[in-house]
């Protein structure tokens, strides 16, 4: 049995409440960075500050492992893509129209 459910004597079967999207707080701007900590020394683009509400993560993080020809994956709202490829990431999101930095080294 592992359907989770509570029941009370008072009120019945009690449902989990289901948590409300985070609002997102973002300036706008998205910043692609490259970052080899705790990675073995292997650097990763890592593009932050991309609304999840308004865009879909795992959509855009395909066109760009397509544009980029290596792999990546979507963690915490943010995108990364194996190597460094960052302005080739840079020029396909200026081609959806968002704001982009590259920031960092």
């Amino acid at each position: 049995m592992s359907d989770n459910l509570v029941y009370s004597t008072e009120t019945g079967r009690i449902r989990p409440t289901e948590e409300s999207p985070v609002a997102f707080t973002g300036d706008g701007i998205v910043r692609i960075q490259k970052e080899t900590k705790g990675r073995k020394g292997k650097g990763m683009s890592v593009i932050k500050g991309i609304n999840p509400l308004e865009h879909d993560l795992k959509k855009i993080c395909k066109q760009l492992k397509q544009t980029c020809g290596c792999g990546g994956s979507v963690k915490d709202n943010n995108i990364e893509i194996q190597g460094d490829a960052r302005e080739k990431i840079k020029a396909h999101l200026e081609k959806l129209g968002m704001t982009v930095k590259l920031a960092g080294g």
